[in-house]
């Protein structure tokens, strides 16, 4: 009995109190953790995943959110791939982009359990299908567009790494397409010697649903009735008479042209320079040089000012683009009252237009466009007057009710010509070397702007590179490491034992 007295008194000790309460803390802390856990476990990935990533991968645009806000039709998406074997920045992202709209339906089928899914949908493992019953539409977007891998260190090293995330653009590009029934032909001038866009800037246009193909104007005898854009990018010689005259036959029918001029400056071309001429745009001699808006003391690396509204303003904040080599132009006076042309890219008031014998300081315009509206019943002028003097020689007079049933009959058309002085705008070393500039999006916009109804979709991709936190002042920095904080410790320290001592 002494003995079971004493392993009782063992458990009423205050060290066996406090050892209880501990072990009863311990397992409250753990019951409170699980039960967070599972209630965390059932809210939906899209929002239970924080996006600390130092390139936002996660981060979705207010264009996409805007296009999704606004769906009509239901969209859905299958998944053909093992979903827990798939890359976890694919799942969460599709997860956050699927909980924007309840008109996208995302749904996983495993092809090892379900081979025959593959046939069905005409396509391999590791694909999302994005199909819209209402247009009949499908495409197809592959986990190798959404994660680039680095082929130079895949083929080199053997080792798998990714460069880019792209999984707004794809999947958003994809919607846009399936939802949409209107595809834009952009027709690019070949024959005079012009640049290759960028793949960045064709990506950007396939994005968009746009189709981009060539034209010869000296093999051909009009432009293309389903040219919905006409782009001459960086020739570099000028255009032949006859060509100059399809040219401005098709702008004068309600056409859309876009003109991105490179090293040759439009006052070397004096035909495509006489067209310019006739919508209000007169070429400067020489390169532009900015003192003001220049990048690191290179005058001739510039930023210009931007006056962008509507269409051209979508998606522009910073209002940063750089550019290189710019000629610069001046507005003047159009041919035609019908014509208004304005100017959305300038250099400051402080620029020069410098040539080998010259400097020449003033604004010069970097990007203008033109337009028109053309009314059908301007064409044929001369034999509308004939019919109606025709009309009023036989005594028959036109009621006011015809007036008004030919008035509404009558189209209008808007033709456009877009300027853009320096082909370094798109150029590939500029936009992969500063990605934080603007100058894919005004280009973009610059494109839409000429499609009525269209809004610019095109999304670039996102770097999965390492970003470095700079230190501004590092020797103040590590002054504070290497003695502040530690001189703090010592003297928060001195004065608790020195004030325990006295006690």
């Amino acid at each position: 009995m002494k003995k079971i007295k004493s392993i009782k008194n063992m458990f009423h000790t205050s060290g066996t109190r406090h050892g209880s309460y501990s072990v009863g803390l311990v397992v409250l802390v753990i019951a409170v953790a699980i039960v967070f856990n599972l209630i965390v476990g059932q809210i939906p990935e899209a929002y239970r995943n924080i996006d600390v990533s130092s390139t936002k991968i996660y981060e979705i645009s207010d264009t996409t959110t805007e296009l999704l806000s606004g769906l009509e039709e239901e969209v859905d998406m299958t998944v053909l791939a093992v979903r827990d074997e798939t890359d976890d920045r694919i799942t969460t992202f599709l997860s956050r982009y699927s909980a924007l709209s309840n008109k996208i339906n995302v749904e996983w089928i495993d092809p090892v359990l379900h081979p025959s899914a593959l046939t069905d949908y005409n396509t391999s493992e590791n694909s999302i299908v994005i199909s819209c019953e209402d247009t009949g539409k499908t495409t197809t977007v592959s986990f190798n567009d959404i994660l680039v891998m680095d082929e130079y260190s895949y083929y080199y090293y053997g080792t798998e790494s990714y460069t880019e995330f792209d999984g707004e653009g794809q999947l958003t590009s994809a919607v846009n397409y399936v939802t949409n029934d209107i595809d834009r032909m952009i027709y690019q001038t070949t024959g005079h010697g012009e640049g290759e866009l960028s793949t960045t800037i064709t990506d950007l246009m396939e994005k968009n649903s746009y189709t981009l193909s060539e034209v010869n104007l000296l093999m051909t005898t009009e432009i293309p009735e389903d040219c919905d854009l006409l782009l001459m990018y960086a020739p570099v010689t000028d255009l032949s008479e006859d060509e100059a005259q399809m040219l401005g036959n098709y702008l004068a029918a309600g056409g859309k042209v876009m003109l991105v001029l490179g090293d040759t400056s439009a006052s070397e071309l004096p035909n495509l320079s006489g067209i310019l001429s006739e919508y209000g745009i007169e070429p400067a001699e020489g390169y532009i040089a900015d003192p003001t808006r220049c990048y690191q003391g290179n005058y001739y690396y510039i930023f210009p000012e931007l006056t962008v509204s509507e269409d051209m303003a979508d998606g522009i904040s910073s209002q940063m683009v750089l550019l290189t080599n710019a000629h610069g132009m001046n507005l003047v006076d159009p041919e035609r009252d019908t014509i208004a042309v304005t100017g959305f890219m300038s250099s400051s008031a402080e620029a020069y237009a410098v040539t080998e014998e010259s400097q020449s300081q003033g604004s010069y315009v970097l990007g203008a466009v033109a337009s028109e509206s053309i009314s059908d019943g301007e064409e044929d002028t001369e034999n509308t007057d004939a019919e109606e003097a025709e009309t009023a020689s036989e005594g028959e007079e036109e009621s006011p009710a015809d007036d008004e049933s030919d008035s509404a009959e009558e189209e209008t058309a808007e033709s456009r010509l877009t300027v853009i002085s320096a082909a370094s705008l798109i150029d590939q070393t500029i936009t992969d070397s500063f990605p934080q500039l603007e100058n894919t999006q005004l280009f973009m916009n610059a494109v839409t702007a000429n499609f009525e109804g269209v809004q610019n979709l095109s999304i670039e991709a996102r770097s999965l590179g390492i970003e470095y936190n700079t230190v501004q002042h590092a020797g103040l920095f590590s002054f504070l490491v290497i003695f502040g904080i530690p001189a703090v410790v010592l003297l928060g320290g001195f004065a608790v034992w020195f004030r325990r001592r006295k006690a």
